[in-house]
């Protein structure tokens, strides 16, 4: 299972882009609603999570999770104590961890990109600690995907779709969408 937490003040486009190329590609994928079902995107736009957070009630099936950013968003998903549980839980068991624009912060905070290759929205890359900053739009380094911001969404989740998948799974899905 893929879970993609959302939090009040989330970044739209970097949270249902991932959603709609990953179960375009047959991945099995939920939104998770951090604090209720209904979740205000940073721009006003109220959407219904899959679930909420807490009828989740172990990470053992999770194959990845989601982390978009997008401010009040990021803060608010780093706020959670059951956002954090998972992210741990995927550091310490070599499962995927991604994270786009804002979101890359809660992992340096983590320590989770120390020696690692990774990006971030520009701003937000002095929250990266000791992480190696690229300058690509997306970073692939080990089980971490970060991602420089909203204009690399589609990017970003092919990248996810790839990982989860295959690449001709992502090549398919690419082609379908009329994406260079």
């Amino acid at each position: 299972m893929v879970y993609l937490f959302l939090a009040d003040g989330f970044e739209e486009i970097e949270a249902l882009t991932p959603v709609d190329i990953l179960r375009r590609g047959g991945v099995d994928i939920k939104t998770v609603g951090v604090t209720s079902s209904q979740i205000k995107s940073s721009h006003g736009v109220v959407v219904t999570a899959d679930i909420t957070i807490d009828q989740i009630k172990s990470w053992d099936n999770t194959e990845a999770v989601i982390l978009p950013g997008g401010v009040p968003g990021t803060p608010n998903l780093e706020a959670n104590s059951s956002v954090i549980s998972a992210v741990k839980f995927c550091g310490a068991n070599n499962r995927i961890i991604a994270a786009i624009c804002a979101a890359p912060s809660i992992l340096g905070h983590l320590g989770l990109l120390d020696g690692k290759n990774a990006t971030a929205f520009p701003s937000f890359q002095k929250e990266l600690y000791n992480a190696t900053l690229s300058n690509d739009f997306v970073v692939v380094c080990e089980n971490i995907v970060t991602a420089r911001g909203m204009g690399v969404s589609l990017e970003f989740s092919l990248k996810l779709l790839e990982l989860l998948k295959d690449s001709d799974t992502a090549s398919s899905v690419r082609a379908s969408i009329q994406c260079r």
